[in-house]
């Protein structure tokens, strides 16, 4: 539909945005189950579906449970199908996503909703800084994040952050913790990717002496070393069905019973969890619990891609330089600078590592230039080189020899293989979608994002 209006404007004074403001919008079911109830929408973003998780939850059996979602941009508002079994339709069209204006009819299993404008506008804070503590950002939605953690953290609300890998989910919680009333005490982050599945359970919640072969001295687990304090669950979507209840179960009654031991330890910590996954989709398929889902995401934080706001790059690119400066010229006054060209090519460049291949590629050539001025043979993103690391027989011994973390490296890693894989992958399959899903054992709906993401083919054919 070409006559949409903005449902989210800007406000400027001085050229400088001040706050946004969403206009007021309400969904009402007009045939189906639930005819009569109705949602008011005062967010960015409002999902639809069976599941509790949803903003609007419906009783129809022919919803799915992540259904579809309404986001309201500068753009006009979006309809999303959130690959639902049975489609999001509107008229006679079954659409994947298409833009709404007040008076469509959006058709989900045996239910029919009406989108309509409301009364009014929501007023969205933004930050006055472009920094929270280790965090960077001048643009809008950076600066919504802002105000977002700096209310959000003196208390003790639970909080999700979802964000691709790179954008800053550790520095989200770590920012968290420090402006906290636990700033003092213990944060302690664990990556619930990197741990066995037979180790998890002892990891998090500890074990007593003689619990399992090799056990042999007690050892508290993640959330009593995190007493007083706040715990990082970074990659929650990794964490095993099994598991998923007993971590539940500490969240609600704030307590742990080691691996072994019969008795519970009260823990008094700040939940923080991060995943890069779609927890809603692993809601739909049953490989992530609803009601943990619905217990982690007391406050819900989306990080935007580095793609989505190069009005950042500049500051994030001088600040790092600024650190790296430093290393190079101790003792100095020296200072590394970017020329406009290599400037204009970072800006440009999409960025699909995020801000960590921004930082990893500006300290490599900060180290390997020549000049103290950066130029564009000097900044050539990593992840425009051959990933021979990936490939067999690739050089593992290259990250060692950088000293690089086994966390990193193995990202880096990962965030070659991508869209290597995801390029291979279509090919094969002359672009399409359904064919190379059923492949890589992966949904449509998630292929399709994947490859959004990264800029590869696909998006067009079934």
């Amino acid at each position: 539909m070409t006559d949409r209006a903005p449902a989210l404007t800007t406000v400027f004074v001085d050229e400088r945005a001040t706050k946004r403001r969403l206009k007021r919008g309400r969904l009402l079911v007009i045939e189906g189950p639930d005819q009569g109830r109705e949602l008011s929408i005062e967010r960015e973003r409002v999902t639809i579906g069976r599941s509790l998780i949803c903003d609007l939850v419906l009783a129809d059996k022919a919803v799915s449970g992540t259904h579809c979602e309404i986001v309201a941009s500068e753009q006009g508002v979006l309809l999303k199908d959130l690959g639902s079994t049975n489609g999001t339709s509107v008229g006679d069209l079954r659409i994947r996503e298409v833009w709404i204006r007040p008076g469509t009819v959006i058709r989900a299993g045996q239910t029919s909703l009406r989108y309509e404008a409301g009364e009014g506008e929501v007023e969205i804070d933004l930050s006055q800084d472009e920094r929270y503590f280790d965090l960077i950002g001048k643009s809008v939605r950076m600066r919504e994040i802002f105000a977002v953690l700096s209310k959000v953290a003196p208390s003790d609300l639970t909080v999700m952050v979802h964000g691709q890998t790179g954008t800053g989910k550790e520095l989200v919680a770590r920012a968290l913790h420090s402006g906290s009333r636990r700033k003092d005490q213990p944060l302690v982050v664990q990556d619930c990717s990197a741990i066995p599945e037979n180790l998890i359970e002892s990891t998090l919640f500890g074990h007593e002496r003689g619990a399992f072969t090799g056990a042999t001295d007690r050892r508290k687990g993640s959330f009593e070393q995190a007493e007083g304090g706040t715990i990082f669950l970074d990659e929650i979507g990794e964490l095993g069905l099994s598991l998923q209840p007993k971590l539940l179960r500490v969240l609600e009654n704030r307590e742990v019973k080691r691996v072994g031991g019969d008795r519970t330890i009260p823990v008094n910590v700040r939940v923080v969890a991060a995943t890069n996954r779609d927890l809603r989709q692993m809601v739909n398929e049953g490989t992530f619990r609803e009601d943990l889902y619905f217990r982690l995401s007391v406050v819900t934080v989306e990080l935007p891609p580095l793609a989505q706001r190069p009005e950042d790059v500049q500051l994030l690119a001088e600040t790092f330089l600024e650190e790296f400066s430093k290393r190079r010229f101790p003792g100095t006054d020296e200072r590394l600078t970017i020329g406009k060209s290599a400037m204009a090519r970072l800006r440009s460049y999409p960025w699909p590592g995020n801000v960590r291949e921004l930082r990893n590629t500006l300290e490599r050539a900060a180290f390997l230039a020549d000049e103290s001025e950066l130029t564009v043979k000097d900044l050539m993103p990593s992840s425009q080189k051959s990933p021979v690391a990936i490939l067999p027989g690739g050089n593992a011994e290259q990250f060692v020899e950088e000293g690089m973390p086994f966390k990193e490296a193995k990202q880096k890693v990962l965030d070659s293989f991508e869209p290597a894989y995801l390029k291979a992958l279509l090919d094969k399959y002359g672009d399409n979608i359904t064919r190379s899903a059923q492949a890589a054992g992966l949904t449509r709906y998630h292929l399709r994002e994947l490859a959004k993401r990264y800029g590869v083919r696909g998006g067009n054919r079934e």
